[in-house]
C-alpha cells in the first residue's frame, strides 16, 4: 500500500468540528486549509474554541478525542503516516510521556515565548502548557479549619490520623504532585511523606477529585487533596453545587514557602505533521487573549498566558504563591514516584 494511500486511511478516523466545514460561516475566513488535532481534552467549550480557530484563520480544524496514553500508541503505530498534527492533553506527566515516546518535534516561536512563562513551556519546544491548575487541600468546615495544616507536608502528621481521603496513586494528578516533592525535596523525604499520608487515610484510595469534594462535604472525610478546577465548578453551580462549595474549606499549600503545586494542559507538535504551518499557527492561537478565555471560562482553568486572569468562580477560591517549579521537572520525576507510592502501600 502507497504512503498516500495508508495516511487516507488515517485521516478517515479524524472527526470534522461542526462549525468548521468546508464553506465558512457568514463573516469568517475562507477556509485555506487544516490541521488535525489529537486531544485527550473532553470538554465542550473546546468545540467552540476550535471553531473561533477557524472562522479567525480559515484552517480547518479536525480532530480525534480518546484517552492520551491511546493517543500516544495510536501516533506511535501510525508512524511517517500520522495524520496528526498536535497532541492536546493534560498533566506534565502525559506530555512527559509523549516526550519519551519520541513523537514530539521542537517549535521554536517568539509569539509562544513571549506571551507564556518559562516554567510552563519544554526547554527545547517540545511542548507548551496552555491552562493550569492548582492541587489544594480541603477540608470540611463544619469540624473546623484543621490546625496545623498549612502545607503539603503536614498531610503526613500523624495529628490527621484517620481524617484524609485520597484519590488513588496511579492518578496521574497526584503522580504529579509527589514528583514536585522528589524535586524539592529528594526522593527519601518524598518517600517519608507518603508514608505518612497513607497512615493518615480514613479509607483506601478511591473515587475522581468530584468524589473527594463530595466526601468532604458530607464530612464523611475532613481533609482531601483536589485540583483548583473541580472545586471551581462548584463554586459557579447551581444551588445544589454552591451549597458544597459552602461546607468546603480552602488550604493553598506551601504559601511561606515554594508555593502551591500547578500543573497544566499542554500542547506538542508531532513530529511526522502533515501541516507544520499551520499546527504552529493553532499553537499561538490557544495562547491568544480569546482562547485562554475559553480555557479560563468554559473549564475553570487558571490562564496560563502572562498577565491573563481567572474566572470569577476560581478567584473565589483565593489567591495564592503558584510553585515555579518547570513542569518539565515535574515530568521527568513520574517514573521515581510511582515507584514510591508503591513502596509506601498508597493504592
Amino acid at each position: 500500500m502507497t504512503k498516500s494511500a495508508l495516511t487516507a486511511l488515517a485521516l478517515a478516523g479524524l472527526a470534522v468540528l461542526p462549525g468548521c466545514a468546508e464553506e465558512a460561516q457568514e463573516g469568517a475566513a475562507p477556509i485555506t486549509g487544516e490541521v488535525n488535532i489529537y486531544s485527550s481534552r473532553h470538554y465542550d467549550t473546546d468545540l467552540a474554541l476550535y471553531d473561533d480557530f477557524t472562522k479567525q484563520t480559515g484552517i480547518k480544524v479536525n480532530r480525534i478525542e480518546a484517552d492520551a496514553d491511546a493517543l500516544i500508541e495510536r501516533i506511535q503505530s501510525e508512524g511517517e503516516f500520522s495524520p496528526a498534527d498536535l497532541l492536546i492533553t493534560v498533566d506534565a506527566g502525559r506530555l512527559w510521556r509523549a516526550e519519551e515516546a519520541g513523537i514530539l518535534a521542537p517549535v521554536g516561536s517568539q509569539v509562544l515565548a513571549e506571551r507564556l512563562p518559562a516554567n510552563l513551556r519544554h526547554p527545547e519546544g517540545l511542548w507548551f502548557g496552555l491552562s493550569t491548575r492548582a492541587r489544594i487541600i480541603i477540608y470540611d468546615k463544619a469540624k473546623g479549619a484543621p490546625e496545623g495544616l498549612a502545607n503539603y507536608a503536614d498531610l503526613a502528621d500523624p495529628k490527621f490520623k484517620g481524617q484524609i481521603c485520597m484519590r488513588s496513586s496511579s492518578n496521574i494528578y497526584n503522580i504529579s504532585l509527589l514528583s514536585s516533592i522528589i524535586a524539592h525535596k529528594g526522593a527519601g523525604e518524598a518517600e517519608k511523606w507518603a508514608r505518612g499520608v497513607v497512615a493518615n487515610f480514613k479509607q483506601a484510595p478511591q473515587g475522581n477529585d468530584t468524589a473527594m469534594i463530595e466526601a468532604v462535604a458530607a464530612g464523611q472525610c475532613r481533609i482531601s487533596l483536589v485540583n483548583t478546577y473541580y472545586l471551581a465548578r462548584y463554586a459557579g453551580g447551581e444551588a445544589k453545587e454552591k451549597a458544597m462549595f459552602d461546607k468546603v474549606g480552602v488550604i493553598f499549600p506551601d504559601q511561606s514557602g515554594t508555593g502551591t503545586h500547578v500543573n497544566v494542559s499542554g500542547a506538542g507538535l508531532v513530529k511526522t505533521s502533515p501541516n507544520r504551518e499551520n499546527a504552529v499557527k493553532f499553537l499561538e492561537y490557544l495562547t491568544s487573549e480569546s482562547a485562554q478565555r475559553y480555557f479560563a471560562d468554559g473549564n475553570n482553568e487558571y490562564p496560563a498566558a502572562i498577565g491573563l486572569k481567572a474566572n470569577s468562580a476560581v478567584e473565589q477560591l483565593g489567591t495564592f504563591k503558584a510553585d515555579t517549579l518547570s513542569v518539565a521537572t515535574i515530568g521527568k520525576g513520574q517514573a521515581d514516584a510511582v515507584k514510591i507510592f508503591d513502596r509506601a502501600g498508597w493504592n
